[in-house]
Order: C-alpha cells, then sequence, then structure tokens
C-alpha cells in the first residue's frame, strides 16, 4: 500500500532553523519504500488572514479563492502528516495556525505527528498542536521528536552542524514506523 505523506514546515521567518530539520526529517520518510514524501513549505501556500464568514467544517465544494483551493488539494491528497515547527512563546507560529483553520474536511481522519524545535525542544507547542489535531478529526501519535537549543546546532553561516541531528535519528524513525501504522489503518478506514 503506497500512503501519501505530507511534511509541512511551519516556519516562515527570515534566517529561520526549521528547513533543516524539514529536510533532515524527509530524508528519513524517504528510506520507507511505501512513502511518497512531499514537503510543503508555508512559505509556498501563503494565505490571507483568515477571516471567512464560514466555518470551513461547511464548505461544500470549492473554496473562494486559488490560494485556498490549492493548499486544499495538497493537504486533500495526504494519508498523513508530519509537522516541523518551532515554539514561539510557547506555542506554534500564526502561519501555522492560519493555514490549518483554513480546512476542515481535508485534515479529517488522518493520523500526523510533530518534529519541534525550541528551548525545550517544542513541547509544549506540540502539546497545543495535539489538542487542535483532535478538534480536527486527525489522530495525533504518540512518538514526536524534539530538537533542543536549535542556535547551538548550526555554524556562523547558517549551515547545520555536521551530525547536528544524529542523537534525533532513531526517535524519528520510531516516529515514522508509528506513524505509517495509523496511516495504514485509517488510510483502510476511510476507504471502507
Amino acid at each position: 500500500m503506497s500512503l501519501n505523506i505530507k511534511i509541512i514546515l511551519a516556519s516562515v521567518r527570515e534566517g529561520r532553523f526549521g528547513d533543516k530539520p524539514a529536510e533532515w526529517i524527509t530524508t528519513i520518510a524517504k528510506e520507507k519504500e511505501e512513502l511518497l514524501v512531499e514537503m510543503l513549505d508555508l512559505r509556498e501556500y501563503s494565505l490571507p488572514i483568515f477571516q471567512e464568514g464560514v466555518s470551513p467544517a461547511g464548505i461544500k465544494g470549492e473554496y473562494r479563492t486559488p490560494e485556498i483551493n490549492r493548499w486544499a488539494k495538497k493537504i486533500a491528497e495526504a494519508d498523513a502528516f508530519i509537522v516541523v515547527t518551532p515554539e514561539y512563546n510557547h506555542g506554534y507560529p500564526s502561519s501555522l495556525k492560519n493555514n490549518i483553520d483554513y480546512l476542515y474536511k481535508e485534515w479529517n481522519d488522518k493520523p500526523v505527528c510533530f518534529v519541534s524545535y525550541g528551548a525545550t525542544g517544542g513541547a509544549r507547542v506540540i502539546q497545543q498542536l495535539r489538542q487542535v489535531s483532535t478538534e480536527l478529526q486527525m489522530a495525533p501519535i504518540r512518538n514526536s521528536v524534539h530538537i533542543m537549543s536549535p542556535w547551538f546546532l548550526t555554524e556562523t553561516d547558517g549551515t547545520l552542524k555536521a551530525g547536528a541531528l544524529d542523537v534525533y535519528t532513531k526517535p524519528a524513525q520510531n516516529m515514522v514506523t508509528q506513524l505509517i501504522w495509523w496511516a495504514k489503518a485509517l488510510k483502510n478506514a476511510r476507504e471502507q
């Protein structure tokens, strides 16, 4: 069974660290033959601040703009998600929340897991995103990757230090394995 996994890169900041763990987890996920992996960089899916008059749960068919429809199509084709996010002020970036809020049914009945980074390894952002995911009728899985103090993992030119993420490889592989199990189970359930 082939599974379509979308890796969502949440940070849109200039000089961000997020592209490094996003590329790293993409490489790990691509090691699994049954996965079709695509990274969705929110810089390329920038939506206006959510101010729709109707909840996405009530929308039938097309969304109001081509940008929203493009985002909805990518999310709809996924069987599972890996969200790569920083922790900002004990929470998630507004870019991520905004893109989450534009959709509803496209998220339903799909598993999600998280790679986070920050002073506490992004533990608080993951807890918050698990709550949001549950409201969207997603299945947030137990395993996640918490990258501690990312500012120590880069060279002065912003490149990742050699081997900086090696300590997180085994937890990441375990997380992807668990995500695959849930993705298969929920894909089977959605198809019945």
